[in-house]
């Protein structure tokens, strides 16, 4: 994997790529690109863009400021601003992004949610159980 000598957290224009044929089990995290055309079994985390090749293939959760789907992903994908599923993409899970772009011949199964996206923890309201009506 490629890495970057600028500071922590930073993005960074320099890009990883997974070349077909290459396996990875665990999580996978860079300040930059990161391109797969092999196989991941985990996460994958960019602070800039991700792409799944047409034969990439990736089962888990992908976060990311842009994502491009041409392959195969199973899990959940997270992109903070853009998500693009190209016309032979087949994403089998949930998305969240602020901007969708769908080509035609894309497969999509799962629940999708744009907008804005809050890093803050949702919290449900407890409910009491009803008191019995008074005749």
């Amino acid at each position: 994997m490629l890495r970057t000598t600028s500071n922590e957290g930073a993005k960074s224009e320099e890009t990883t790529i997974i070349s077909n044929g290459v396996k990875i089990e665990g999580k996978v995290s860079s300040s930059g690109n990161i391109r797969v055309d092999g196989e991941i079994q985990g996460d994958i985390t960019s602070q800039s863009s991700v792409t799944v090749g047409e034969n990439g293939k990736v089962n888990g959760q992908i976060n990311a400021e842009n994502i491009t789907v041409g392959g195969l992903v199973t899990g959940i994908v997270k992109a903070k601003e853009k998500l693009i599923l190209e016309s032979k993409a087949n994403l089998n899970g949930d998305l969240f992004t602020k901007i969708l772009v769908v080509e035609s011949g894309a497969k999509f199964d799962g629940k999708s949610k744009m907008g804005i996206q809050k890093d803050t923890i949702e919290t449900k309201e407890i409910l009491k159980p009803s008191e019995p009506l008074k005749s």
